[in-house]
């Protein structure tokens, strides 16, 4: 009987296993539904994390699997912010108001109340009118549409004009952080109807949940393990098969499989347009729980950080990248959070929370150096050492892949 996916890939088991455990773990030492052993606070830090290790997943099938070092990965990972950032603003906004007018001797009109609203949410960039694109904030349903649709379609018609034009390796990842330059410009000015600098706030704050932080930090927890899960389920099935071998082999000799007849444009458009819409989702999640969102999240900084966590955790592996994310995210709000002590020197204070961003570059510099395979590498090595010693040539390209032997049985 032919098993299914997911059995037929035991690391999955593994990997959605642990997820689940720790999911569970951290609920019954949450304040919300345990022993309030865990702060409110660190909570959402972790549910952020899980969020940064989605969008490491997209980096990496982007770039560790096909190859298209993209520079420009976190822009849609903050656009999905702003896309579910408009209707939190404006939910939360028209139930201030509409709270505020309750007791008014005549009610207001639906004009009133929305030029109300306009007001509250523009007036810090001195307007008061609804940019166009926020047609449909008052509606949840259509804003998530478009949290899927405005990075997808971004990435649709950057990824068809640049692949068509054959353009790769450095080229390739200069346009993608031009891109990303020039949507974080375009943010930053207040005409760009997203209140520019200011950008959108108060996010945290649920339209119509009377619940406590304690409980919308667990909620969003479980929201982002399961789009990691599933985020991981759908890019280990991508990577997997026939269709996964092409991806690899563009990466590795794109015209070879150019020339074997394959549509590598095809190709490297889906994975540049299905990581976008992951990235998308993993910010729509993200930003809640943060807060906050500004035109500074869409610098190209951002994404160069991320192919950062992609190289430290081990590139052209899923668990690699979600090691990579979890891992710096969690060590830079250690030092950057004033946890550490400083160091002092009596001629010089090293104080980490400067220092943090030259050990992150250091770090990728020594792992690009000695250690390609990053932490990942580690563990391809610790399950290597657990399975039999296999004789015979392979049969494809990737280490472990079907051993003579074994096709002949």
């Amino acid at each position: 009987m032919r098993q299914s996916f997911i059995f037929r890939n035991p690391s999955l088991l593994i990997f959605l296993a642990c997820l689940a455990g720790f999911t569970l773990a951290i609920t019954l030492l949450s304040h919300a539904y345990g022993s309030a052993f865990i702060s409110t606070s660190f909570v959402k830090t972790l549910g952020k994390t899980l969020c940064l290790c989605l969008v490491a997943i997209a980096m990496d099938l982007v770039w560790g699997y096909c190859g298209i070092l993209s520079l420009g990965h976190f822009a849609f990972f903050g656009l999905g912010g702003y896309m579910i950032g408009m209707w939190l603003m404006y939910a939360r906004t028209e139930l201030i108001i509409v709270q505020s007018l309750a007791n008014a001797p005549i009610p207001a009109t639906p004009q009133e109340l929305r030029d109300a609203i306009g007001t509250q949410i523009f007036g810090v960039v001195g307007s008061a009118d609804f940019p166009a694109i926020w047609m449909f904030a008052h509606s949840f349903w259509a804003q998530m549409a478009l949290v899927v649709l405005v990075p997808g379609l971004l990435a649709l018609v950057f990824g068809w004009l640049a692949f068509r034009s054959r353009v790769t390796g450095v080229y390739l990842s200069i346009l993608t952080q031009a891109m990303t330059l020039a949507l974080s410009l375009y943010l930053f000015q207040n005409e760009s109807g997203l209140r520019g600098n200011n950008g959108l706030s108060g996010l945290q704050n649920l339209p119509g949940v009377t619940a406590s932080q304690d409980f919308i930090s667990i909620w969003f927890l479980w929201a982002s393990a399961l789009a990691l899960g599933l985020g991981y389920l759908l890019a280990a099935w991508v990577v997997s098969g026939k269709f996964g071998s092409v991806v690899r082999g563009i990466r590795d000799d794109e015209a070879r499989v150019r020339f074997l007849g394959y549509s590598v444009e095809g190709y490297k458009l889906f994975i540049f347009t299905l990581t976008a819409i992951i990235a998308a989702i993993a910010g729509a999640l993200y930003y809640p729980q943060a807060g906050i969102i500004n035109p500074g999240e869409v610098a190209p900084i951002a994404s160069i950080y991320l192919a950062v966590w992609v190289a430290i955790g081990g590139r052209g592996r899923l668990y690699g990248a979600v090691i990579g994310a979890a891992l710096v995210s969690l060590v830079s709000t250690w030092f950057t959070g004033g946890l550490v002590p400083s160091i002092r020197l009596g001629f010089y204070t090293i104080d980490w929370v400067d220092w943090w961003l030259v050990l992150l570059g250091l770090s990728f510099v020594l792992v690009t150096l000695f250690a390609p395979k990053g932490i990942g590498g580690l563990v391809d090595l610790i399950a290597g050492r657990l399975v039999p010693n296999r004789h015979g040539a392979d049969y494809g390209p990737d280490t472990g892949s079907l051993q003579e032997s074994e096709g002949r049985e």
